[in-house]
């Protein structure tokens, strides 16, 4: 039978502050001054940079949620780790997944986005942002490490990584755990694990998840369908070595994303509260009424309300997604008697198939992509005076997209990327003891990335053609080559108090947007991060303050929007663009405090103040008709975009001084656990936690209605333990206020209201657990 650890911190305040009591099943022993006294706080052991080591003496800014934790709160996707983390920010976008860490991102609109926060499952990069969809079960911790991670992680790792852990086979045990939850919008949720020892050498574990709920606004969109399944076989013949192989995969279905029209003093739009969704009635009667005060181009019929079939297309109830990620993964781990060596194979196979409405008109895209990798790290023994990590990575996609965004006859494009990514790298980190409590560490990598792409593509105004015929393909290829580094001191203040110091520079390659060439690529961006932080223990192991500040100079940020893209000789239409922003700065600070004062008490905080933006931004907002774009920024100029041919115009737009988008100034977690202590080993334990934002900008048009304003919002538990902890009966409630908080928003175009995704109202329910 397993015994199960029972860590001394294991409760929604560690969440806040992202330390957890859960120990890595890789973990080393506790270091005497890390070791948990009693009613105090424990250690979380974390391998953010390439080795096993305590979160307290990580000279990083980590937020580490273990596993448990993540199942206790019901985190089954990306969108989840955004409420316990707050310097990330979420955004859904069709059938991907962009990632902000500390106002640096990337909006992955179509299939040449990549994220600029590196998304890593069981040690392997993932590439496509429908990627991070369908591995938030059974696990053993979510790392967020924040600040460009250019060395040790290089690929777009500009902002930070998100490292997700899976749990491993354990050797000699027969265990498992399942988890049962049920609540409003008909939310039903089974996931669970097996650990199955084949002898004394080999132990296999699976485990699977299956998630089904109703959509959250009026048309049954933000629904959550899919099933995923895992299976790892651990197999170490001896205690020197081990080898893991690891497959998973993942189905999602549904409707998917949806969107609601937001309301403002011209546009009579339903109340946001109401979570009228984009398709229904109410939303397409509000379009109309709206559209018949528009004047339309001529072969659109003048003036009127227009139908599916007519100018506009407005959303429909038929948006699905059918989306199938599978992969395989080895990791060889072997003691070499001077250090470890580590290598990591591994293919990954990403199949997005979606129709969405989420910018307010049709967007139907299929896309593939096989990607393979492989990663050879040798990481020196920990006892000795100098310490290294080196290592080399190779990465290799191959993508095939077809991408159709219609806005009725008006503007249609269609493009068919063939993409191909070869990206090699060398690296490593050095840590110097020049005393025994003062380190130096210093570390570099080169990477050199290929890219390559076959697209055809047409776009214009193709009155009842669902399905246009392509254009001519056109080719190109990129070659980037950088060397990023980071230097740093640590220092032990005390036995529980590390002071470090570092400058960091990270950066994300530059690639391709849909356009005719020479106006279809944009550079790469980069980044020089400058660090100061401390990490404490106080009060006898019991309270915890860490702090960092940082201020980050930024140069061709990769900023992507709807504007004018080339489709042929002096032609130009509407479509997804990137361009780089001249230069920007981030600075601020965080704070993340634990207190326990009892065994039975935890208090956490987590407060991050942040002042982003953009010294140089500079767009060209591009309208089909003519009509001038709304906008929060300075309009410089206007000009004709197609002379002679169509009303079409660009707007060159003055953006700068703007804040960084997906940037709150302020934003705080704030939590409390209580443990009643029940007779008979039974246990009450209550908790709760609020979160509190500032207002911010979710994307780069800065429309004052597109803004989200400042906001509060809680959550709470009440969960009865049995003797052993063997179960648990859970009741919850999250967005206690019911609160409308913007996940996204856009304009939409020609007719140029906004439309905002939204984050779940108020949900409830209940858990049921069972570990053996």
């Amino acid at each position: 039978m397993r015994v199960f650890k029972i860590a001394a911190l294991s409760s929604v305040a560690a969440i806040a502050v992202g330390t957890h009591p859960a120990l890595a099943q890789d973990a080393p022993a506790k270091a005497p001054a890390e070791e948990a006294s009693a009613g105090g706080l424990a250690e979380i052991v974390v391998t953010a940079e390439r080795r096993s080591e305590s979160l307290q003496r990580t000279a990083l800014a980590v937020s580490a949620v273990t596993g448990d934790d993540l199942a206790k709160l019901g985190v089954t996707d990306a969108a989840g780790i955004g409420r316990l983390v707050p310097a990330l920010q979420v955004t859904p976008s069709g059938g991907n997944t962009s990632f902000n860490l500390r106002g640096v991102g990337t909006l992955a609109g179509n299939s040449f986005a990549e994220n600029a926060v590196s998304f890593n499952f069981n040690g392997v990069f993932v590439s496509r942002p429908t990627g991070p969809a369908g591995v938030f079960y059974d696990l053993q911790r979510v790392e967020v490490v924040k600040g460009p991670q250019g060395t040790l992680y290089g690929r777009n790792a500009t902002g930070g990584a998100i490292n997700v852990l899976p749990s491993k086979p354990v050797l000699g045990e027969l265990s498992g755990n399942i988890m049962l939850e049920g609540g409003n919008y008909n939310a039903r949720k089974g996931v669970g694990a097996i650990n199955i020892p084949l002898g004394s050498t080999v132990a296999l574990r699976l485990a699977t998840q299956i998630v089904d709920r109703d959509g959250f606004m009026s048309d049954g969109y933000d629904d959550e369908r899919g099933e995923a399944a895992r299976a790892s076989l651990l197999i170490q013949p001896s205690s020197d070595w081990s080898f893991l192989l690891v497959g998973d995969y993942f189905n999602q279905h549904g409707k998917g994303q949806g969107e609601a029209l937001i309301p403002t003093a011209t546009f009579a739009a339903p109340a946001l509260d109401r979570r009228i969704g984009g398709s229904d009635p109410l939303s397409i009667a509000a379009i109309n009424a709206y559209a018949a005060t528009i004047q339309a181009p001529p072969f659109c019929g003048g003036l009127g309300g227009f139908v599916r079939s007519g100018c506009i297309i407005t959303p429909g109830s038929d948006g699905f997604q059918s989306n199938r990620n599978w992969g395989v993964s080895g990791t060889v781990e072997g003691n070499l008697g001077f250090g470890k060596l580590t290598v990591i194979p591994a293919y990954r196979r990403t199949e997005a198939d979606f129709r969405t409405y989420l910018p307010g008109f049709l967007g139907r895209i299929t896309d593939n992509s096989d990607q393979m990798s492989l990663e050879v790290r040798l990481s020196s023994n920990s006892d000795q005076r100098l310490r290294y990590v080196l290592g080399l990575f190779y990465f290799n996609e191959q993508q095939a997209a077809d991408n159709y965004f219609a806005q009725g006859n008006l503007s249609t494009t269609r493009f068919t990327p063939r993409l191909k990514t070869e990206s090699k790298a060398a690296f490593g980190q050095l840590t110097y003891d020049v005393t025994p409590t003062l380190r130096l560490v210093a570390g570099g990598r080169y990477t050199k990335e290929n890219k390559s792409q076959v697209t055809s593509s047409i776009s214009g105004g193709l009155p009842g053609v669902i399905n246009p015929p392509l254009g001519p393909s056109f080719r190109g290829d990129l070659t980037f080559e950088k060397f990023t580094w980071k230097a740093g001191v640590e220092w032990d203040a005390a036995p529980r108090s590390l002071v470090y110091a570092n400058v960091a520079t990270g950066f994300k390659t530059g690639g391709f947007f849909v356009a005719s060439p020479p106006d279809n690529t944009f550079a790469p961006e980069q980044l020089t991060a400058y660090t100061l932080g401390t990490k404490n223990r106080f009060m006898g192991n019991k309270l915890q303050v860490n702090l960092e500040a940082f201020y980050w100079d930024y140069k061709n940020q990769q900023v992507t929007f709807v504007g004018g893209i080339r489709t042929g000789a002096g032609i130009f239409a509407q479509g997804g663009t990137t361009v780089n922003a001249g230069k920007s700065r981030i600075y601020g600070a965080e704070l993340e405090l634990l207190f326990a004062p009892t065994p039975a008490d935890r208090f956490g905080a987590n407060i991050q103040y942040l002042n982003g933006k953009y010294n140089s931004l500079l767009t060209a907002n591009f309208s089909n008709t003519g009509a001038p774009i709304p906008t929060g920024c300075t309009v410089v100029g206007s000009r004709l975009a197609n002379p002679g041919v169509n009303a079409a115009r660009f707007y060159d737009t003055d953006c700068s001084g703007k804040p960084t988008v997906q940037s709150p100034k302020w934003i705080a977690n704030l939590d409390y656990q209580h443990t009643f202590a029940l007779g008979g080993d039974f246990a009450l334990v209550a908790g709760a936690r609020t979160s509190l934002s500032s207002s911010f900008f979710l994307n780069a048009n800065f429309q004052e209605n597109e803004r989200q304003g400042a906001f509060m919002t809680s959550d709470a538990f009440l969960t009865l333990e049995g003797p052993g902890k063997t179960w648990s009966i859970t009741g919850f409630v999250n967005n206690m206020e019911d609160k409308v908080i913007f996940a996204r928003t856009g304009n939409r175009p020609v007719l140029n209201f906004s439309y905002a995704t939204l984050r779940p109202p108020r949900t409830y329910g209940a858990r049921v657990a069972y570990r053996f």
